[in-house]
């Protein structure tokens, strides 16, 4: 199964593996298509993807292409798991043995449920760590932003906005009690995930503004999660004369083990605009009912 559209509430997606599928570039993963009954388009840039499994990464061989963008030309196979619940298998990639399982779920009104996991089954991550990396690249909006709860570091919280003036540029942010340090060989190339804000995230999701509609992503814990945000990552859309940002994420593994799963849950949501009062209320109403 190559692709799958399906319907449910008031959102429609196209869910696909790592294959070429008409304007669907090959090399990306995960939702080609996302559109709610309100909007006048796609969410995600319409030749790429949205929750795209990107990047593997250990701080060794980033030189690479094949290495650097390993989930997109390592075979991937997409399994219909229910009629609302699709599943994405990657074995074991060639470079770093990992294999891993990404589970959508549609949930009505405008809810996407999402749950990774991953297993090592060789030891060939050289400082000790696994990095993954999410990319969703998004359709030219009028703001670029992501919005996180947090602040500098030893202040108090408030809402925060993260657009980046270039690539790699204070690219990430982490959670405030995330001192875990990346390490990376000498002279490697320059990536998103290697640049810091001095902005720390408090509660593990993010929003941002597209169209009418409010775009969230959160994440069941803060250990590994860290936010991402690139202004042009997608390239750039002529027709709206500006540029795709991209809204991302990444789990970091520290002191990973051999044929031991990793697992952390997702649930995003697509739906006509909201208060951050509603989106907190969101977040707390979704880790309420998961605990």
């Amino acid at each position: 199964m190559p692709k799958q559209t399906i319907s449910i509430g008031d959102l429609t997606a196209t869910i696909v593996d790592n294959a070429e599928h008409g304007e669907h570039r090959a090399g990306y993963n995960g939702i080609a298509s996302l559109r709610h009954r309100k909007s006048t388009r796609s969410l995600f840039v319409d030749k790429y993807a949205g929750l795209n499994l990107e990047h593997i990464f250990s701080g060794v061989g980033e030189d690479h292409r094949d290495v650097f963008f390993e989930p997109r030309v390592a075979p991937m196979e997409l399994k219909k798991i229910t009629d609302d619940t699709f599943e994405l298998y990657q074995p074991p990639t060639p470079t770093f043995h990992l294999v891993s399982w990404t589970r959508f779920q549609l949930v009505a009104p405008h809810y996407i449920d999402m749950t990774f996991t991953c297993r090592a089954t060789q030891h060939v991550f050289n400082y000790g760590y696994i990095g993954l990396f999410w990319a969703s690249y998004i359709n030219a909006p009028r703001d670029k932003s992501m919005y996180f709860w947090g602040g500098l570091e030893g202040e108090d919280p408030t809402w925060e906005q993260l657009v980046t003036q270039r690539h790699n540029d204070a690219s990430t942010v982490r959670h405030k009690d995330d001192d875990f340090q990346l390490q990376w060989e000498d002279g490697s190339r320059d990536t998103l995930y290697k640049n810091f804000s001095p902005l720390r995230y408090h509660l593990p999701f993010f929003y941002s503004n597209f169209e009418d509609l409010t775009w969230a992503v959160m994440f069941d814990r803060h250990e590994g999660i860290r936010l991402t945000h690139s202004p042009s990552g997608g390239g750039v859309n002529p027709e709206r004369q500006t540029s795709n940002p991209a809204w991302d994420f990444q789990f970091i593994i520290p002191d990973y083990e051999v044929a031991t799963d990793y697992t952390f849950r997702a649930r995003a949501f697509l739906q006509p605009r909201i208060s951050r009062k509603q989106i907190m209320q969101e977040y707390e109403s979704w880790r309420e009912s998961d605990l």
